[in-house]
């Protein structure tokens, strides 16, 4: 006879999960709602994939635990709920208990404990308990009757799968979690002891008691810290054991399903405008039938897939064709916590399927289960040799990967190829590039979802509109396939590009965003309560200088205080005619005047404070611990990668407050941050391009350029150049490479146009190579249209010959700039290639995490740390064969500003 089955869902960890994983529903009166409708979502889902004897759905009550009693500072380090969480909780809990859950709240404890209790009466009553939380503490829980669920990503944790998680089994979690502590909830732990330093001590002494017995043979660093800790790490101990005795009024066999609360869920719905969910209600008890999804015969364009047999043969389909098209739709546009909803699939143009696997919309019609579609297409997905095209196929990558699928046969992307192709013809969407390439107006995700506060997730999309959506995906990307790879093989540079670069590329940018980095929480917390005060202390001055208080913030403000109480000169003005506060103008005025100085160094605190340090924190994955960028292949027209969420590009690296932000940038335990980056890369591109003897010698020999450059322009001997020269020279190097004008060097300078003009001349005369080769460059444009890089990279140039005198200039400063910031996009991004490619085959423990610029960097093990260098800088200096060498300056560090 089967164990009945209780159900035990961490109400709170799904609270916040929806909170962050959802996006910002609201109502039409702009009160929020998607923590409601995700865990409401996850609870129905939850109920109809298990149908348990028994539920119940805890909660975490307020105020402190028992917990704090021990240890005061236990959870200090959490900040409050946001309001727009809060202000969902008390109606959260109406709409579960009305609809039939038991909905358990204990004091003084917290909602581990009560689950942890229940669990155990229930075991001890003979049944078997499913836990849904994401929480690890949870693990040291696990046994035959006991697993753990994380419904978010449907992976099941039983005695087998926790020991292969944390590499101990669960009767050893207390003391892993008590070695390691936990910075969230403020758990000390041992400093300095991570995951792997944990498991190794558990495997060698068996548990906390005979660690701390045999702590004098534990030697290094560590062993000094263990034992300076040991009444810590027994406090640790007792914090995250969880209590299985909790005094509660119910018993698992009092927790069954009751009978829904039609008018409460009603008003509840009504006032939230869940509209389907009240379509439900009212439908409720009415015998009129569902729509079902209508078969897909045979030769119907758009099939819908939803028994085995459809996929088995559209399985064959895909196993019998040499390139089929690729598409996933999920829950999330984050990759690393988005699930797949359905993929969708194409062989010919206009003939292709979608396969549903997770809609649980009310009457949503039964689908194939996920994973077992998954695992029918596993040997397709995984084999290298079955080619896939699919349109930014690294988000799917990174997808399936979420599943455990690695998905092999990447042959060709399509926003990749129209990137190559013609970076500045259109935006490289599907929809533009569908409209361009192919004349077709497809379905946007916004006509089948809905648009703002009142779009719905994926999975919550009708069959009726999801499939011929999804199916139209994998159908579009295979068109425009078949119409730009043709155009880009009639060009064997660009097909070079492609093949050798761009499409490697792709699967190591999804490892290198997989993998992530490490943040440290507390540093950045120190670092925006730094820049707050510094902020407050610009704000005072401000004040003072004005002789009034005013928002610094507000343009408006600063306009009446700059123009009409101070009376600065108006050097610009907007659109509407009113004096301009833009950062340009600000800048030029700060030349002579101190408050828009102020101005400008408060706006930079401010965004670094808002961008960085307070988002950084938020960005952390739950799940990994680790910070997760997205790269973009596709976005810069020069080739360069850019990078969101959060953006690594622009963190300043020539301030100081800058560089304090790459301090929180860590290492993990026993390994090293390694920063590898080019040396001056555009300018020795420069030599290479223009070819001009002076440059040329001047980094054969080895000198420094910048001084180099001083001594020709200021007429000087070398070692007689000073500090102030050489950053001039600087600028002159950079700013000509850039199509700098005499009027931008003086401005920058900070002297008269005419010295500039003059610095400019004597620095062409110096370098005749570099005046020939702009000229060159500005007439290749103006007759191709376009400039190329080294490797044959083109940027189109449609307003190279204008009649707009500005645009004319911005397009020649480009054709200028372009071959130089391109060509060393290219030379990095082959470096990453051979760099990935010597990783993957290496045992040495090394990991790529970042691409900034002209800058790699990496994770590396310590005792790994002088191989990696040496082998780092050999592969980038001969990522390219130049005229002048190619020099890489390597360091490392525990964090990212030690080691560039």
């Amino acid at each position: 006879m089967k164990n009945k089955t209780l159900i035990l869902v961490d109400g709170s960890y799904y609270m916040f999960r929806a909170y962050h994983a959802l996006p910002d529903f609201r109502n039409s009166s702009g009160a929020h709602t998607g923590v409601i409708y995700g865990v409401m979502n996850m609870l129905k889902k939850l109920l109809r994939e298990h149908s348990p004897d028994y539920f119940a759905v805890v909660f975490d009550a307020k105020g402190k635990t028992f917990r704090n009693d021990l240890y005061p500072e236990y959870k200090a380090n959490r900040p409050p709920a946001p309001e727009e969480l809060v202000s969902q909780i008390r109606p959260l809990h109406e709409i579960i208990a009305a609809s039939g859950f038991p909905i358990l709240v204990i004091d003084d404890v917290e909602a581990d404990d009560v689950i942890a209790t229940l669990a155990k009466q229930a075991e001890s009553s003979g049944m078997n308990s499913l836990i849904s939380s994401g929480d690890k503490d949870l693990a040291q829980l696990v046994n035959d009757h006991i697993s753990l669920i994380n419904t978010m990503q449907d992976v099941v944790l039983d005695d087998q799968a926790v020991r292969k998680k944390f590499g101990i089994g669960p009767e050893h979690i207390i003391d892993y979690l008590a070695l390691v502590g936990d910075s969230i909830d403020n758990v000390p732990g041992i400093p300095k002891v991570g995951p792997k330093t944990a498991v190794k001590w558990l495997n060698e002494y068996g548990d906390i008691d005979q660690i701390v017995e045999h702590r004098d043979q534990i030697k290094g660093k560590v062993g000094e810290y263990l034992r300076e800790n040991v009444e810590q790490l027994l406090l640790s101990r007792r914090l995250v054991t969880l209590k299985c005795d909790v005094e509660l009024d119910y018993r698992p066999v009092d927790l069954k399903l009751g009978q829904p609360d039609l008018d409460i869920l009603r008003e509840h719905y009504a006032r939230w405008e869940f509209r389907s969910w009240l379509h439900e209600l009212d439908r409720a008890g009415n015998d009129t039938p569902v729509a079902a999804v209508p078969p897909a015969g045979a030769g119907n364009p758009c099939e819908t897939i939803l028994t085995k047999k459809a996929l088995d043969t559209w399985l064959r389909r895909l196993q019998d064709s040499e390139l089929f098209a690729l598409d996933t739709e999920t829950t999330s546009l984050d990759y690393m916590q988005a699930r797949i909803v359905g993929v969708s699939f194409a062989v010919t143009p206009g003939a292709a399927a979608y396969v549903p696997v997770a809609h649980d919309y009310a009457d949503a019609p039964p689908q194939l289960d996920r994973e077992y579609v998954l695992e029918q297409l596993r040997p397709l997905l995984e084999d290298p040799q079955r080619h896939k095209v699919g349109h930014n196929l690294k988000y799917d990558m990174e997808v399936l990967a979420n599943h455990g699928i690695a998905l092999s046969g990447i042959a060709h992307d399509t926003m990749i190829a129209s990137y190559v192709y013609n970076s500045t013809a259109s935006r490289h969407d599907m929809d533009s590039l569908a409209e361009k390439y192919l004349g077709v107006t497809t379905t946007h995700y916004e006509d089948v979802a809905g648009k703002g506060s009142k779009q719905i997730p994926f999975n919550q999309v009708s069959l009726e509109a999801a499939a011929p959506y999804a199916a139209e995906d994998a159908d579009i990307t295979l068109q425009l396939h078949r119409h730009l790879y043709p155009k880009i093989q009639q060009q064997p540079e660009l097909d070079r590009l492609y093949r050798d670069i761009e499409m490697p590329l792709l699967p190591i940018l999804a490892r290198i965003e997989r993998r992530g980095v490490i943040v440290d929480e507390q540093i950045l917390q120190q670092q925006s309560d730094e820049l707050a005060a510094e902020m407050q202390a610009l704000e005072i001055k401000a004040h003072e200088l004005a002789g009034e208080a005013f928002n610094i913030s507000s343009p408006k403000q600063i306009q009446a205080v700059l123009y009409d109480r101070m009376q600065l000169p108006v050097l610009s003005k907007t659109p509407k005619g009113q004096p301009s506060t833009a950062e340009s103008v600000l800048q030029e005025l700060a030349l002579e005047y101190e408050l828009p100085k102020l101005i400008l160094d408060y706006r930079s605190l401010s965004k670094l404070k808002s961008t960085y340090t307070d988002k950084l924190p938020q960005q952390i994955d739950p799940d990994t611990g680790r910070v997760h960028t997205s790269y973009h292949q596709a976005i810069a027209a020069t080739g360069r990668l850019s990078s969101s969420d959060p953006n690594l590009q622009n963190i300043p690296v020539r301030t100081s407050t800058g560089r304090r932000i790459r301090s929180a940038f860590v290492a993990p335990q026993d390994c090293v941050l390694l920063s590898a980056d080019y040396s001056q890369i555009e300018l020795r591109i420069m030599a290479h391009l223009s070819g001009d003897a002076g440059l040329l010698d001047a980094f054969a020999n080895g000198e420094d350029i910048h001084r180099a450059t001083a001594a020709e322009v200021f007429e000087i001997e070398r070692d007689e150049v000073t500090e102030d020269q050489r950053r001039s020279a600087k600028a002159i190097n950079f700013g000509l490479i850039y199509g700098m004008s005499a009027f931008g060097l003086a401005r920058q300078l900070g002297i008269e146009r005419s010295a500039a003009r003059k610095y400019i001349e004597r620095y062409f005369d110096r370098y005749p190579g570099v005046r020939e080769f702009m000229d060159r460059i500005r007439e290749q444009a103006r007759t191709d249209g376009y400039v190329e890089t080294l490797f044959h990279r083109r940027l189109y140039l449609p307003e190279i010959n204008s009649r707009n005198a500005m645009r004319r200039q911005y397009a020649e400063r480009t054709a200028i700039n372009a071959p130089m910031q391109g060509t060393a996009a290219d030379i990095i991004k082959r470096a990453m290639i051979s760099i990935d490619n010597w990783l993957e085959t290496s045992t040495l423990q090394a990991h790529m995490i970042m691409q900034v610029h002209d800058e790699l960097v990496l994770e590396v093990n310590r005792k790994h740390l002088e191989e990696v260098e040496g082998q780092v800088r050999r592969l980038m200096a001969n990522a390219a064969e130049l005229d002048v060498a190619l020099e890489v300056d390597v360091g490392s560090g525990d964090n990212w500003d030690q080691a560039h």
